[in-house]
């Protein structure tokens, strides 16, 4: 579980092809790394990896080919800057909201600025707009964001100077694709309604 709080923003050192998808270094600092033990919980970029190894510089994670069909992490090369959060323990704050770190879908985004606000459009499936609440929330590349605007085919966060300074978010063009975790408990909810 996460909480959708970026606490550090990682570069991919190295991302190798294997027989089950992709293997992929990240570094990180020690601050974040600390008694981080094989087989815990990272979210790199909303998606939730295994810990294959770690140190006080980088982790290690494989990332198969299911986990490549839906979520952006098919694009990751050497360079590339995901945001990071470490799984959420017993007491710490929620700042954000309850994330799986299980990506719904991923969509196509635009940056747009105007008028000094910086609005994230993002396109979203169908089938997972229709749990995207006006007013409710919504994780994009595991940061939890407010939803501002819904459309027939997208729905639009307006990012703060701090998002874009915390997450990959500012970084994105038009051709980028985004993680998107619909809200779990609205899903629920609505799910059980049908």
């Amino acid at each position: 579980m996460f909480t959708g709080i970026v606490q550090e923003l990682g570069e991919v050192k190295e991302c190798n092809q294997t027989s089950s998808g992709i293997s992929i270094k990240i570094g990180a600092t020690s601050c974040f790394t600390e008694n981080l033990k094989e087989g815990a919980s990272v979210s790199v970029n909303g998606v939730c990896l295994t810990v294959v190894n770690s140190n006080d510089i980088s982790m290690s994670f494989d990332v198969i080919k299911e986990t490549l069909r839906v979520t952006n992490l098919d694009v990751v090369q050497v360079g590339s800057i995901v945001n990071l959060e470490r799984s959420l323990k017993f007491g710490d704050e929620v700042g954000g909201h309850i994330l799986s770190g299980h990506i719904s879908c991923k969509g196509k985004s635009q940056l747009i600025e105007h008028d000094g606000e910086v609005e994230l459009r993002i396109e979203c499936p169908k089938e997972w707009l229709d749990f995207v609440l006006l007013k409710g929330y919504v994780a994009v590349n595991g940061a939890s964001l407010t939803v501002a605007k819904r459309e027939e085919k997208s729905f639009s966060v307006y990012l703060i100077p701090e998002t874009l300074e915390a997450t990959n978010l500012s970084e994105i063009t038009e051709e980028s694709f985004l993680n998107i975790e619909v809200d779990q408990s609205t899903y629920a909810s609505m799910s059980a309604q049908k």
